[in-house]
Formats: C-alpha cells, structure tokens, sequence
C-alpha cells in the first residue's frame, strides 16, 4: 500500500495500528454477506449443510474484497477535505 496519494498527498496511514479499526468493519460486512446466503438458501429452501458449505465459500472468495474495502471505508470515514 502506497504512504500517500499521488494525486491530494493524503498521508493514509495515521498512526501505528490506524487499520486496526477497519477489522471491525470487515466483519461486519463478512456477516451482512453471511445473512445474506443464510436468507437466499431459505427462501431457496436448501439445506442446511449445503447453505453451510455456500456461506463458507462465499465468506472466504470474498475475503480479500472486504480486507480492501474495510480500509477503504475506514479511511473515508476519517478523511477531511483540505
């Protein structure tokens, strides 16, 4: 990960342990998807191993996009126009 922007100069990482915050964010977002599976494969009417096995799956294909995208909305959250 880049120190700053190239194009504003925005310093992203803070301080040490700055992203330490977005771990909370992705998991939350890992269990919005996981409610999600569990409400498809009900409404789909698959069992429950199989619904299982789908939400391990989805959870971990899907890992490195919340990884990023916890950092990225962590960072907006902190962020203030110069």
């Amino acid at each position: 990960m880049n120190k700053s922007c190239s194009k504003c100069g925005y310093v992203y990482e803070r301080e040490t342990g700055f992203f330490f915050g977005a771990m909370y964010i992705s998991y939350g977002l890992t269990c919005a998807e996981m409610i999600a599976v569990f409400v498809l494969g009900l409404l789909f009417n698959i069992s429950f191993m199989n619904m299982f096995i789908i939400i391990l799956f989805i959870a971990f294909a899907l890992s490195t996009i919340n990884y990023k995208l916890a950092r990225i909305i962590w960072l907006n959250i902190f962020y203030k126009k110069m």
